[in-house]
């Protein structure tokens, strides 16, 4: 008894779940964690029946039958998702310990790294077969067509630059995380950064014959920030707004000021679109890598799909929040709200 009441204080003083099988292969011993996890119906019952996965179930026995001891991956059912857990299962002189350590994180970032890799490995793929395509064109059939050489020449050097624009939002987006912790300490002002924007792009409005209004940004509005990422972020959103946001004759918005937030002054750059708007399905899901609601329609237009992703780094690196409101046929607005303080 007095050896039991010595194992349970161990448990307990562990920061993971933990149990313990007795030679009989039942649960005997679990600390608080373990027991808010699984629940009070643990105790007592045999470990096959609490946890029906194979693995999970050798390496118990293998503990139990001095065959040492051993780590095992244990998928938990969740209401949302599965919940993964490592599992050291040790042998004890008399039955084995289960400790259990939460990975779902690091299984959902392996998971995220392996569709990044998938992604950009399709979206280099698709250029690359047109221009490997076309070479074969050009030197075999097409070797004398001077007509066909000019045709395929102008699309080879369309996909070329739908390439470099990928690696160059690649590049931009490394950057931009490896930077992330680091906040900016430059003084800038965000009102000189949106008229350079706006001046830019006027050329883009005018041929996608979109208007162009800005509010707020004749007297300097001051930030800490870096300059070059704020001037990124103002760029992709009201390029996109242009491109993809509003239909011939429309109107993109876009207002630059201070306001009062529960947590002190803020300033907000909101751009403004008369699209037709975004389903809300879509909207949890603008800023991941590579996600479009239009994958045609954006490459077509000469998108990365990583320009709301460049985005939503570059206004973490500031401690701010990006905010997208959007209702099909009257629109969308992406708000970008930086803190003073």
């Amino acid at each position: 008894m007095e050896s039991r009441i010595e194992t349970l204080g161990v448990l307990q003083g562990l920061p993971l779940a933990a149990l313990v099988v007795d030679p009989d292969a039942r649960i005997t011993l679990a600390n608080d964690a373990a027991l808010a996890l699984f629940g009070q119906a643990l105790l007592g019952r045999h470990h096959g029946i609490s946890f029906r996965q194979p693995d999970f179930i050798r390496a118990i026995e293998a503990a139990l039958t001095g065959r040492g001891g051993s780590k095992v991956r244990l998928a938990i059912s969740a209401v949302a998702q599965d919940v993964i857990y490592q599992v050291t299962v040790s042998p004890l002189p008399s039955g084995a310990l289960c400790v259990f350590e939460d990975h779902s994180a690091l299984e959902q970032m392996g998971q995220m790294r392996r569709d990044f890799v998938a992604n950009v490995s399709h979206e280099l793929r698709t250029p690359l077969t047109a221009l490997l395509g076309f070479i074969e064109t050009l030197q075999g059939p097409a070797r004398n067509d001077a007509a066909a050489r000019e045709r395929f020449l102008a699309i080879m050097a369309r996909e070329a630059e739908r390439m470099s624009r990928l690696v160059r939002d690649l590049l931009h987006l490394s950057r931009v995380e490896a930077e992330e912790l680091r906040r900016p300490t430059e003084a800038v002002d965000l009102a000189a950064l949106l008229r350079g924007v706006a001046s830019g792009l006027r050329t883009v409005a005018e041929t996608a014959r979109v208007g162009l209004v800005l509010e707020g940004c004749d007297a300097p509005l001051m930030l800490r920030a870096d300059a070059d990422q704020m001037t990124q972020v103002m760029n992709n959103l009201v390029e996109n707004a242009i491109k993809y946001g509003s239909p011939v004759g429309a109107v993109v918005r876009v207002t630059l000021g201070k306001e009062i937030a529960p947590r002190g002054e803020q300033i907000v750059l909101r751009v403004i679109d008369q699209g037709e708007g975004i389903d809300s399905l879509h909207i949890p899901r603008l800023t991941e890598r590579f996600y479009r609601v239009d994958g045609h329609r954006s490459r077509e237009k000469g998108g990365t799909g990583l320009g709301l992703a460049i985005v939503k780094h570059i206004v973490n690196r500031h401690r701010g929040r990006l905010v997208i409101e959007s209702e099909k046929g009257k629109g969308s607005r992406f708000s970008v709200l930086l803190p003073l303080a």
